[in-house]
């Protein structure tokens, strides 16, 4: 239950609010907002957009702690995701093995549930930043993305998964479109926005992918997975401007928060070594090889996405810093 007040004293207004966890009693999150009235419509799509940014991530976590009572085998569809959700946030490979085992149980559980499949899509793509090869994934990637789209093609999330099986076929358009979508159907959603940032920053757009990622964060301040999506974001936003420090900063960052999420090291590694700084992109080229032992320019030049000035970039830094190339 969420509840709140307003307090008005001349042209200004505190305003509270707290959500409730009405089985209990007890507080799950509380924030207070000082505003000038000027604008009365302005402050409240503001606090509207905040609450709901904010009241998520908590949600989902309430939902997990809760889901943690009960036994695997008597969990629904809803809290499969729900703890699926929170083994993303892990950051490594054992949580999206973890993930992906609780989505198939979700839709072997309920076979329509969008959300399931959408998030198995993602799963199945994100794979690749440990191991093996997108190929090996893609076709049950592309059809988990293409079910979920047809159970409901109003879920964000469906679109959001779309728009990443498009990317991953270097069609960056489409994919840029289908976020856009995910955004038009919620415009809250702060894993939109970060994911629609870090493609603004790949073909160069960089005041808008800073702009979609400093949303993301502001949505949700606290989730880890949109703090690791968003922060990664003006990493490569800085990368493609050739603001070389500024995105050592950003992925160093990035890193010591979620030391686990490995692509991040793609632009650390490539910076140092743009930057003349062969010791750190060395050093850096060293701790990814230990992480992902299976890395090799073959691998990058066949992987990764990217087109244009920034891949070419990118993967002469790589190879600057000694990268194998098979």
């Amino acid at each position: 239950m969420l509840e709140g007040s307003v307090r008005k004293v001349g042209q200004r207004a505190r305003i509270t609010t707290q959500l409730i966890d009405a089985t209990i009693g007890n507080h799950v999150w509380a924030e207070r907002y000082d505003r000038e009235l000027a604008d009365i419509f302005a402050v409240q799509d503001e606090i509207t957009e905040r609450v709901v940014g904010a009241i998520e991530p908590e949600l989902y976590a309430a939902e997990y702690v809760r889901s943690q009572r009960k036994p695997p085998e008597s969990l629904d569809a809803w809290e499969c995701v729900i703890r699926a959700l929170s083994c993303i946030a892990q950051s490594s490979l054992a949580g999206y093995n973890e993930a992906e085992a609780l989505c198939r149980r979700a839709i072997t559980v309920s076979p329509s549930y969008g959300q399931a499949h959408s998030l198995l899509s993602w799963l199945l793509l994100r794979r690749t930043d440990w191991s093996g090869d997108v190929t090996t994934f893609f076709a049950e990637a592309e059809g988990e993305a293409r079910t979920a789209l047809a159970i409901d093609e109003r879920d964000p999330w469906a679109h959001l998964t779309h728009g990443l099986v498009l990317y991953r076929q270097r069609r960056h358009g489409e994919a840029e479109r289908a976020y856009r979508r995910a955004l038009d159907l919620n415009p809250n959603f702060a894993l939109a926005h970060a994911v629609l940032g870090l493609h603004l920053a790949y073909r160069g757009a960089h005041r808008e992918a800073m702009e979609s990622a400093d949303r993301a964060m502001r949505l949700s301040p606290i989730d880890p997975l949109i703090d690791r999506q968003a922060t990664h974001t003006v990493a490569v936003a800085e990368f493609a401007a050739a603001r070389y420090p500024d995105c050592v900063t950003w992925v160093r960052k990035t890193i010591e928060r979620h030391p686990g999420h490995l692509p991040p090291y793609y632009a650390l590694i490539a910076a140092s070594a743009l930057l003349g700084d062969a010791e750190s992109a060395a050093e850096a080229m060293k701790t990814f090889l230990r992480l992902r032992p299976d890395f090799s320019m073959t691998w990058a030049e066949n992987n990764m996405p990217l087109t244009g000035d920034i891949r070419e970039r990118l993967l002469d830094g790589l190879r600057r810093a000694g990268a194998p190339e098979t």
